[in-house]
């Protein structure tokens, strides 16, 4: 998860502030990691399958470059082999797919989920030196993001509304669509309610909305939209999703629904940071029950 990457590339920064800092990253979330103030330069690097010219393509290009350090956050064979080949001196990483073409390297312990995301990225920081902690998010989204007049068009102003989020990447850590639609149908009593989600999700959302009273934005915002619409949000409603934090690192207030086992997708290790956030957790999260998940929801509004 790219957000959650943040904090680290905050204190390789902070280490090293005369140091150029490079990311590479997927081409989803480039429009957002330019919204990170303390970064020199991105490189698109697609999380797909590359071919063997590719690869040696985009090494050459890195080795024109003449970095001194190399820090992969998401193990990658490919990556590993694209370091090694574009003769970076420090090459750090997780001690798995392929390794052995890495100079300094961590064991991979995330799947116990014995703390979180954030904290286990910063955990790389140490193979290079780097011990502070720094829990620090400065991503620039503005309002304007998602503009006034955008607002107006769909019916909504100020931060009158709740963001529904019913998705998730993993089928097996969604709530039952059923009790979204019901928490749906109790907070349009009150108030505003927007679903959102990836053009990935707009089929499921047509269903979803039927005969509900929301606004469907499910696969209409690019991420940089989504950020300007959270940020203006009264809460966020949702599974374990990139939205959630996204919403979260902005400040706003989450209702974050999950399994509590197994430990490697527990809160734990994949919650909401800040201290707004309530999390609703059953080892079975079908049985988590709408009651409960409202009565949350009030204590948070």
């Amino acid at each position: 998860e790219f957000l959650l990457n943040i904090p680290a590339f905050q204190g390789l920064k902070a280490e090293y502030p005369g140091a150029r800092l490079t990311l590479a990253v997927d081409n989803c979330v480039y429009e957002l990691a330019k919204r990170l103030p303390f970064v020199d330069e991105l490189l698109i690097w697609e999380n797909r399958r590359h071919s063997l010219s590719e690869i040696l393509k985009f090494s050459r290009e890195l080795k024109k470059k003449k970095y001194d350090a190399c820090l992969i956050f998401n193990p990658s064979k490919e990556f590993n082999l694209v370091s090694w080949l574009a003769g970076i001196p420090l090459r750090s990483g997780y001690d798995r797919k392929c390794a052995f073409l890495l100079n300094r390297r961590i064991e991979d312990k995330k799947s116990e989920g014995l703390k979180h995301e954030v904290d286990y990225n910063l955990e790389l920081l140490e193979t290079i030196g780097i011990t502070k902690s720094l829990y620090d998010f400065s991503l620039d989204i503005k309002d304007s993001d998602f503009p006034d007049a955008r607002m107006s068009e769909i019916g909504l102003s100020g931060n009158d509304f709740i963001a529904v989020h019913p998705w998730a990447s993993n089928k097996q850590k969604e709530w039952p669509v059923h009790k979204f639609q019901e928490s749906c149908r109790r907070l349009a009593l009150e108030f505003k309610v927007v679903v959102i989600g990836g053009k990935e999700e707009r089929e499921r959302s047509v269903e979803f909305c039927r005969g509900l009273k929301v606004i469907d934005l499910t696969g209409q915002t690019t991420l940089l939209e989504l950020g300007g619409l959270l940020k203006r949000a009264k809460l966020l409603l949702t599974n374990d999703s990139g939205p959630m934090h996204l919403a979260a690192i902005l400040d706003i207030p989450v209702a974050a629904i999950f399994r509590k086992s197994p430990a490697g997708v527990s809160p734990r290790r994949w919650g909401p940071v800040g201290e707004k956030n309530i999390v609703i957790e059953n080892d079975n999260i079908a049985d988590i029950s709408v009651d409960e998940v409202m009565n949350e929801i009030k204590k948070i509004i």
